[in-house]
């Protein structure tokens, strides 16, 4: 799994069993690999590059994996059924009906001589869907004990159970942001949230990140980067602020929207994982707007989950079971998505 925060590569090796009607998980392994300078550089400017570009970097962006996958899989002594790979995405437009993420499953194939199962977004959109977010069928199986399940990556998403059916979305955006506004002082990332804890809330520029027309839409709705650089970077850059103050404006924005989604009127226990668990400033903000009792899992749970899911839309795929919901994107019907090489 590699996300739009561009933190690396996350790797886990995870069984999944079957009781009657549940299913459980264990992670044995699991790592996240740094990108290279090199690699963070192609993988942020790939949009704007040449469709020569894009070719290339999808041929060696999968053999990097396939690579990086065998290393990990000798280094444990691991024998996987397969590999379930998201690849890193590039390209999200379901409104064209485009979404691309690089890291050919055959040169990964290739790499490690086993079969691989990727490509899981196509389809969704093909049949008129969102092709995101994809994690809901994992909270839906793996974690019912939860009445949300937010993960707080590039890309803020929540997922809940409501009228029978599962529903999720991307609440907004989340490290995409804070991630370039910390870089912009040098930093890979704001550390605990000290950057924004030490900022002031800009209550103008708030209310125009608030205002933004995406939150007013129905769901089911995604985001991408496209929109982030369209909408959200052109009122922080004009805002004339510190850094710290545009980052704790913005961690206000995140944990107020956040809010919004997750409800107000019923206390429900709300499940946080991703990156941004580990942003205290952010989860006291939450908690100060939501009203939920909120559950900060184990570190391993915090950080590999996402890919401990995409492992589970692998095996559902294998056993051409539903994967992507049509509840949550939007599309004609479920479907079980995802090539195989």
């Amino acid at each position: 799994m590699s996300g739009t925060s561009l933190d690396g590569l996350d790797i886990a090796y995870c069984e999944f069993t079957k009781e009657k009607n549940r299913w459980n998980y264990q992670i044995f392994h699991a790592e996240t690999v740094p990108y290279s300078n090199q690699w963070k550089e192609t993988l942020s400017n790939l949009d704007t590059g040449s469709a020569l570009d894009f070719v290339t970097a999808d041929i060696e962006y999968g053999h990097l994996l396939g690579r990086l996958v065998r290393d990990f899989i000798d280094r444990n002594k691991v024998v996987p059924d397969f590999i379930a790979s998201h690849g890193h995405t590039i390209f999200h437009r379901p409104e064209n009906k485009i979404t691309s993420q690089i890291g050919r499953g055959s040169a990964i194939s290739a790499e490690t001589g086993l079969k691989v199962v990727c490509d899981f977004r196509s389809l969704d959109v093909a049949l008129g869907g969102q092709g995101a977010p994809l994690v809901p069928i994992g909270d839906a199986l793996l974690f019912q004990e939860f009445g949300f399940c937010l993960n707080i990556g590039g890309f803020a998403n929540i997922s809940f159970h409501a009228d029978g059916n599962r529903f999720a979305y991307d609440v907004c955006p989340a490290n995409i942001v804070m991630n370039q506004l910390a870089s912009q002082a040098g930093k890979d990332y704001d550390h605990n949230g000290l950057m924004a804890a030490s900022g002031n809330v800009n209550y103008n520029l708030l209310e125009k990140l608030n205002q933004l027309a995406y939150y007013s839409m129905d769901y089911p709705k995604s985001l991408g980067k496209e929109w982030v650089v369209q909408h959200v970077f052109p009122l922080l850059s004009s805002s004339d602020l510190s850094g710290n103050d545009q980052l704790a404006t913005f961690c206000e924005h995140i944990a107020m929207q956040v809010a919004t989604a997750a409800g107000v009127k019923r206390r429900a226990r709300l499940l946080i994982t991703g990156g941004g668990a580990f942003n205290k400033f952010l989860i006291s903000r939450i908690s100060h707007h939501a009203n939920a009792e909120i559950i900060i899992p184990d570190p391993y749970t915090i950080n590999f989950k996402e890919a401990m899911i995409f492992a589970f839309l692998g095996v559902l795929r294998w056993r051409n079971e539903t994967n992507c919901l049509q509840s949550v994107t939007g599309a004609m019907k479920d479907s079980s998505g995802g090539a195989i090489y």
